[in-house]
């Protein structure tokens, strides 16, 4: 199939990964190459050379004193209006929308080809829009989690559900536990995440915590993360898919303190997937993750609760945490989902070809 993926721009597709949506984008652009389809990537400047990408604006998420919020909006709005163009004349047989703009929809009648939107994120008002007046009524909306299906049902039907995957062979398991424990939060140093609370659990458990991932907010890791680095809470850095994948396996637990409903939980598939427990807040798709013996969930915000979690999660079979991912979150099923949502898709087109 010859298929269009629509990136979101916030961030190149490359590594070291923004956030989950990033990596998710590139695994599915290369995994398509590598099933031997015909794939052209949209996305912002500084993307993976390796997925011949379309290039067509610079990253708007990268933080900038100078560049206004109207000036982004301007840019994305000029950015997206270009790949609808760019798509329309394609000769497209699938279009794949990623992104979180609302134009790819409202424009959606330009182009000719079967598209699917995913929803990654919860409903917030610039989506909600492009869905409600979305140009054509036949495009396929799919969740990356039950939770999302259930956060997007009040705007629309959601027709299914793929759950994201990761790369089992990168995110090996190491089965033996660390001899002392130490925890692990990994994602975008942002308030919304949660790595204070975090901080503040640890040193309840006085269990040593070491952070990775980028300081997306300044302010954030100026005011409230940098003061509280010392002996007991380090920082690694923004590291690549190799060197991310090490940390997480020689971690005793994996902390995952969203503030927010998240739509999927890509931290926690690859805490799984090395065979890492996992403590956190019961917040969006993380129970659909989690079971008993791979994870330890306690109410949202409540650090004292989290304290508590972290020896017992320890404690948990690494070997029942690979089990598990190896159930739920792997690429090559992902992958076989969208093959099959792509056919379905095309069904209809082939029949009136006939």
């Amino acid at each position: 199939m010859k298929i269009a993926i629509i990136g979101h721009l916030k961030y190149p597709i490359a590594q070291p990964f923004a956030g989950g949506l990033e990596m998710h984008t590139h695994l599915l652009a290369r995994h398509l190459i590598a099933r031997g389809h015909d794939v052209t990537l949209f996305a912002a400047e500084g993307s993976d050379p390796a997925l011949a990408p379309v290039c067509v604006c610079e990253p708007t998420g990268i933080p900038s004193d100078t560049v206004s919020q109207a000036s982004i909006a301007d840019t994305e709005h000029r950015a997206y209006a270009e790949i609808i163009g760019s798509i329309a004349t394609g000769g497209f047989d699938v279009v794949h929308n990623n992104s979180l703009h609302y134009l790819p929809l409202i424009e959606a009648h330009r182009i000719a080809a079967p598209m699917v939107t995913m929803f990654h994120t919860p409903p917030f008002p610039e989506l909600v829009h492009g869905v409600v007046e979305r140009g054509r009524r036949d495009i396929q909306f799919f969740g990356v989690s039950e939770k999302v299906r259930a956060m997007w049902r009040k705007v629309i039907a959601v027709d299914g559900v793929i759950m994201n995957g990761i790369e089992l062979d990168l995110f090996t398991a190491h089965l033996e536990a660390p001899r002392v424990p130490v925890a692990l939060w990994y994602g975008r140093l942002v308030p919304e995440k949660g790595a204070h609370l975090a901080i503040a659990a640890a040193r309840l458990a006085k269990m040593p915590l070491r952070l990775v991932g980028p300081r997306n907010d300044a302010v954030y890791w100026r005011d409230v993360i940098a003061p509280e680095l010392g002996p007991d809470i380090t920082y690694l850095g923004h590291l690549d898919h190799a060197d991310l994948a090490a940390e997480i396996a020689q971690a005793s637990v994996a902390v995952i303190t969203p503030r927010f409903e998240e739509p999927y939980g890509l931290v926690v598939a690859e805490a799984l997937a090395c065979g890492t427990p996992v403590a956190g807040f019961a917040r969006g798709a993380l129970p659909e993750l989690l079971d008993d013996a791979t994870g330890r969930l306690v109410p949202p915000d409540d650090v004292e609760a989290l304290a508590k979690a972290l020896p017992q999660a320890v404690v948990l079979s690494r070997a029942a945490c690979r089990r598990r991912a190896e159930l739920l979150c792997d690429a090559r099923v992902m992958m076989d989902g969208y093959e099959a949502l792509y056919r379905q898709l095309l069904a209809p087109y082939a029949i009136a070809a006939e």
